[in-house]
């Protein structure tokens, strides 16, 4: 009973995003790393760049079964990339860096999200949609991605998939909950899915053109030369898109922001206006960068101490878990000036983002070799797109809803971000 006591694992149930800052309250002021107890055992949580280079030295952190195994296999798949180290990771690692981090394969999508949010905007203003932020995130997203993708079937095939691919997001991080259940199922039918597509491409009943995902991970081969099968293929081609379309939950945060800072939706609106498009704007690009630092997907990431070791005093034996305080990197007082005030300002003007060793709201280290997500640039297009799209003067977003139950894992404002026709426009005269 005094062991259960001293565990910090229902912490994590009971505080969520809240969990690193309870942690620290423990150590002096500005510690890099606190020890704790999770699942019965000794572990270390780690923040700020030394944190993070700690976190990401393979020499002395693997990641291979830190997190729980319902929780990996559920939201990442069977097998997928996120379960490897080592050179078999950076192996695999290469094709999704070909397939998503190019400059070429981030204006390849943009016409898609062009048109998607175009659409999204034109039904928001002239009172024709109801759909929220988060709504009309998973549907232009998603089905931007997957055309980008490569991929067959009607913008509302994709759209469904879309929306299967958003609530496995939901519903991964709470096993106690019926959601987790319906993620589960989803993830069966996604993973079948991309299978069958999979095994089209290889029978040459589906033409995939190369360099999309699709075609990539059919024919990807691992480092013995053979072709991974169907199913592990089909996990890592929805590893490639499912990400962007869990920026949706990013898109409902901004729409909150943008509820909060009007004078950032005007200074948006009237860059889009002068721009003439909705994508790649500095200052959208810029809101939504602030975005991702205040709002980070999930507040920690898990690793296995392979060897002794030692950050600011604080010592983890081999085999006890680290853990990367991604929240309180992000937000870290002694990284960022005024960390807990929202302002995007702070991101105007640069272009070398990764550059900013405790900027890891996609992970940290390097893109290639480590395991920041090499999609992060489309989300942040994708993310940007649709924060031009929200700020346009002919929509507005209703205070509604806005708040933000920080125990749940994932989280994302309660009504997921209402936006509506600014002059109230509607399909119904009574309403």
């Amino acid at each position: 009973m005094t062991a259960l006591l001293r565990d910090d694992s229902i912490a994590i149930l009971t505080r969520g995003y809240d969990f690193g800052a309870h942690i620290w309250r423990r150590a002096q002021q500005g510690a890099r790393a606190v020890p704790m107890r999770l699942l019965g055992r000794d572990a270390l949580l780690v923040r700020g760049a030394e944190g993070v280079a700690l976190f990401y030295d393979e020499n002395r952190v693997r990641r291979h079964g830190a997190m729980p195994a319902i929780v990996q296999e559920t939201l990442f798949g069977h097998g997928s990339v996120h379960s490897l180290d080592g050179d078999d990771h950076r192996h695999r690692k290469a094709t999704f860096v070909d397939v998503a981090y190019e400059d070429a394969q981030v204006e390849r999508l943009t016409p898609h999200l062009e048109r998607e949010w175009q659409a999204e905007l034109d039904e928001w203003a002239d009172g024709t949609s109801a759909r929220t932020a988060y709504e009309a995130g998973v549907g232009a997203l998603g089905r931007a991605i997957m055309r980008w993708a490569g991929l067959p079937g009607t913008a509302a095939a994709k759209t469904r998939w879309a929306a299967r691919l958003a609530q496995i997001v939901d519903g991964f991080g709470v096993p106690y909950s019926p959601e987790f259940v319906l993620a589960a199922m989803n993830r069966a039918w996604s993973d079948r899915h991309a299978e069958r597509l999979v095994e089209a491409v290889r029978a040459g009943d589906l033409e995939a053109v190369e360099g999309t995902a699709l075609h990539e991970w059919a024919w990807h081969r691992d480092p013995d030369g053979a072709l991974l099968p169907p199913r592990l293929a089909g996990i890592e081609l929805q590893n490639s898109m499912r990400p962007m379309i869990a920026v949706a939950r990013f898109v409902a945060f901004a729409a909150k922001q943008l509820h909060e800072h009007p004078e950032w939706r005007e200074r948006i609106a009237a860059e889009t206006a002068a721009r003439g498009t909705l994508v790649s704007g500095p200052l959208a690009t810029a809101f939504a960068q602030e975005v991702r630092r205040t709002s980070p997907f999930v507040p920690m990431l898990p690793g296995w101490a392979i060897s002794d070791i030692e950050l600011d005093g604080e010592r983890l034996p081999a085999g006890g878990r680290l853990v990367l305080d991604i929240l309180g990197t992000d937000t870290d007082a002694r990284s960022w000036r005024h960390p807990q005030s929202f302002d995007p300002e702070r991101f105007v003007g640069v272009d070398d983002y990764e550059a900013i060793e405790v900027f890891i709201p996609h992970g940290g280290a390097d893109v290639a070799t480590g395991h920041r997500c090499p999609g992060e640039k489309l989300a942040i297009a994708g993310l940007a797109a649709g924060i031009a799209a929200m700020s346009d003067p002919r929509v507005t977003v209703t205070h509604a809803g806005l708040e933000v139950n920080r125990r749940r894992l994932p989280t994302m404002p309660r009504s997921g971000g209402r936006v509506r026709a600014a002059g109230g426009a509607s399909r119904c005269p009574f309403h």
